[in-house]
């Protein structure tokens, strides 16, 4: 193992770093040498409460290692609190992950306003109010690194979650077109589906897993997609128990129609394995791509 990826004169925010995989990152970019701004309420894992003991023992740890931190205790639906205390203590702002979230998981017909609506305030605003704080200072300094945190309940879904799945995948949508928007200005943009045993998975999965699921496995890759050795953007990781795999979409070649003559439910029915075979699947990478067969269908009944 080296130290070629390092992070002098580099300032982190992480998000809900008071413990499990925000601890971790922070303690990570800490020891490659970044100033790390170490956000965490201090709520519990149902966004209830507020405890500033939990940044606070982090940053001691930091501290006590020989690295620079600063603790923040703001929500981050205060997103551009977090961002002017970076600022404030450190004059400038390269890397955000954001990796504060909730958990409020219920059957979809027992789900309450509440319940959906505070998971989203978290995961989705939140997230979307620290990097908007964020964005245009990087995109001043001509630099910039962001980390959201997706999960597989919103790749594949999972029982009881809807409200957790629907607002991380979500944030894989605003890892695409955040990573689009920010290309001129060198600001990368990732997402990561991570499994990790914290307080927030334990109960959920087996205790012989979950002592396996350390946090600080996930970190190292958070901590390359942040660097300046990293030329990803858009993409997104499934990590966890020291693996780590890319995800992409994958489509069928589907069924053409002719669109002036028409077809019916009938038509589809007829042509649904065709639609559902994923064999020679396409791998669309943008929205062009991903018109390719429709425009060739297109083509086909007007030439």
């Amino acid at each position: 193992m080296s130290d070629t990826i390092r992070f002098e004169d580099k300032v982190v925010i992480v998000t809900g770093a008071g413990g499990g995989l925000g601890r971790a990152h922070a303690l990570a970019f800490a020891k490659a040498g970044a100033k790390v701004i170490v956000n965490d309420l201090g709520g519990s894992t149902q966004g209830e409460g507020a405890n500033a003991s939990a940044a606070d023992k982090v940053v001691a740890e930091i501290r006590a290692a020989g690295g620079t931190a600063e603790a923040n205790h703001d929500s981050v639906t205060d997103g551009e609190k977090i961002v002017q205390n970076a600022l404030d203590a450190f004059g400038r702002i390269d890397v955000v992950v954001n990796n504060a979230g909730i958990l409020r998981d219920k059957t979809f017909h027992k789900m309450e306003d509440a319940d959906w609506d505070l998971v989203y305030k978290v995961h989705v605003e939140g997230s979307y109010k620290v990097t908007r704080a964020a964005w245009n200072h990087m995109r001043e300094q001509a630099y910039g690194r962001v980390i959201f945190t997706a999960s597989t309940s919103g790749i594949y879904g999972n029982f009881g979650q809807s409200n957790y799945g629907m607002a991380k995948l979500g944030l894989y949508g605003l890892t695409r077109t955040l990573a689009l928007e920010g290309a001129k200005s060198n600001i990368l943009v990732n997402a990561i589906a991570p499994t990790g045993g914290t307080r927030m998975t334990e109960g959920l999965i087996p205790p012989q897993v979950f002592e396996q699921l350390k946090p600080e496995l996930v970190s190292p890759l958070v901590v390359y997609l942040g660097s300046e050795a990293c030329k990803e953007t858009s993409g997104l990781f499934e990590v966890g128990g020291g693996w780590i795999g890319k995800v992409r979409w994958e489509r069928s070649l589907g069924a053409g129609f002719d669109p002036k003559a028409g077809f019916d439910a009938e038509d589809v029915a007829a042509n649904w394995e065709k639609i559902c075979n994923f064999e020679n699947a396409a791998h669309p990478a943008n929205n062009i791509e991903a018109m390719k067969e429709m425009m060739a269908n297109l083509q086909k009944f007007t030439s």
